[in-house]
Parts: structure tokens; sequence; C-alpha cells
């Protein structure tokens, strides 16, 4: 019997987690077992003292509770890492993710598909969220090279292969199909009912949108750029170095052709300063390189799925 482990992120959802629980359970595939981890991610309401309630009424709930608000994707990795289930689920803690759509998602996974990832395609939020995501959805998909509708659903499923092999922090949880992809896994997509939320209230607010913007360019240098560093800091430094030698080439031709003098001028102290920067740039990418290819294990980053060894 194969298990499946459900992590959700809990930040005051008092009145909703015993629910979503009960709702889990009733809709288990058969030939199933299921596994709840519960991560308080730092709630001020009673929120812990139902999950401990409903920890002690069934075995297969498990509690974890931070000490304080760490965030979504920080939770979300404290769950992959005590999943013990073949397929992980994870679900958002509001009631709008709908658990009578788990059998999609297995089925999506029995296609081959490595990961699958959900799919409000009709929603019920404001103008002020789904502008936004509708947005960053479109730069995701046009930079990175997927063809998914919403990176950012809380409703997916990973074959455990997939989890081993991820490490997010930050806001990285909604970049998980693109770091699935640089690993080399499949990621499908399954259309899901997203419901009203009837209890509480959203949880995110501006910040969020500098801190997915700063994650935004961590994930396009660590899967762009991670095996080779040089090509991101060595394309800025050749830009800066070669835009500072053509400013410098300029004046040359002001002092000797034109017979001008450039010792005031703010444009010699710019042609200067960016062929220092370009050069420490390029330096930089260097370094980068080295440390690349100076690390103990040559294999670091590499999945391996399987390995047959053929005997003549």
């Amino acid at each position: 019997m194969q298990l499946i482990s459900f992590i959700i992120s809990v930040l005051d959802e008092q009145e909703t987690i015993g629910i979503l629980c009960d709702e889990i359970r009733d809709n288990i595939p058969k030939g199933y077992d299921y596994q709840i981890v519960l991560i308080d991610d730092g709630s001020h309401d009673d929120s812990y003292a139902k999950m401990c309630l409903l920890a002690k009424r069934d075995k297969k709930v498990q509690v974890v509770k931070f000490q304080r608000n760490f965030g979504k994707a920080a939770a979300i990795q404290k769950g992959f890492e005590l999943a013990k289930g073949d397929v992980l689920i994870t679900m958002d803690a509001d009631l709008q993710d709908n658990p009578k759509e788990i059998s999609k998602f297995l089925d999506k996974l029995d296609e081959g598909y490595d990961m699958a990832s959900g799919w409000k395609k009709k929603r019920f939020d404001p103008l002020g969220k789904t502008l936004p995501s509708k947005l960053f959805n479109f730069m995701v998909s046009r930079f990175f090279g997927m063809k998914l509708h919403d990176y950012n659903c809380g409703f997916k499923a990973y074959k455990r292969v997939v989890v081993e092999n991820l490490n997010i922090y930050g806001e990285m949880h909604r970049y998980i199909p693109v770091l699935a992809k640089s690993k080399g896994f499949t990621c499908g997509e399954v259309i899901v009912e997203h419901r009203k939320r009837e209890h509480g209230k959203s949880k995110y607010g501006l910040e969020r949108y500098l801190r997915g913007f700063l994650d935004f360019l961590t994930i396009r240098v660590i899967t762009k750029y991670k095996r080779s560093p040089i090509y991101f800091f060595g394309g800025i430094g050749s830009l800066l170095t070669l835009a500072g030698v053509g400013v410098c080439c300029y004046l040359v031709y002001i002092k000797y052709i034109l017979v001008e003098g450039i010792s005031g001028r703010p444009l010699l102290m710019l042609g200067v300063l960016l062929s220092v920067i370009g050069v420490q740039f390029i330096s930089i990418g260097l370094i980068c390189e080295l440390m690349v290819h100076l690390k103990d294990s040559k294999s670091e980053g590499v999945v391996v799925d399987n390995f047959v060894n053929f005997e003549d």
C-alpha cells in the first residue's frame, strides 16, 4: 500500500485546520494510506492547540511548531524532511484547496510526470491578487521556459525523488516547478477548484512582492548560471568594461585629435569607474568558477534516478 504524505503550513487557521484534515481523510483513494504533517508557522491564535488535539485523535497526524513565523517555504521544506510518503502533496490550510481533487494529482503522476501543479483557472480572489498573479505567472513562464498557468498554487503533488533534491527557503515555494525542471524533472498541470475563503484572511502583504522579485533573481542565477557563473558575472563585467573602454577612447580622441583638456571632465571618472567595476565582475566570475570546480563532490546537484550495470 502506497503512502501519501500531506504537508500543510498553518498560520492562524484555527477555524479551518480540523475541517481540512477531515476532508483529507474522507478523500484518500483506495489502495493508499496517509500521513498528515502540520507545520505551525508562528500562529498567534489557537491553531497549535487545535493541531495537537488532531494529533492525539489520529496517530497519522504529526505536528511541528515554529517558534516564530519563518515563512511558507521554510514550513514546506520542514514538511519535506519529515514526510515518509511515496507521494507528497502540499495544500493550503485555508480550505480554498479541495481535497476531493487528490485523485486528479495521483492520475497526473501516473501519466509519468514527476510532479503535478494545480491551476486555479477560476479564482475568487480580488483583482489586487489576481492581476499581480497573472503578471508573475507570465514573467516566470517567459524567463524560465515553462508553460504553467499558476506557479503559486499551493496544491501540488510530488514523487519522493523530487523533494529529496529540493532545498527551498525565502519565497522559493513559488518557484518549485522551476527548481524541479532545473534538476531534470517533469511537471504536469491539473485544473483545480478554487473555493472561496470562508474563514480568516490572507496573510500576505505588499512586502511579498519585493521578496518574490529578489527570489526571482536568485532562482534565475542558480538555475541558469550555477554550473557556469562566469557567464553571469563575466557577461555583466564585459559590458561594463567595454563601456568604460569606449568612454576612455572617446576621451583620447578629444585630447590628442581635438587637442582639448580632459582632466576636469566627469566622463574621465566615469570611464575609469566602469572599467574597474567591469574587471571586478569578471574576477568574481572567475573566482566562482574556481569554487565550482574545486568542490569535493563533482556530482553535486546531479540527480540519478536509476543506475544499471550491464555485465558481460
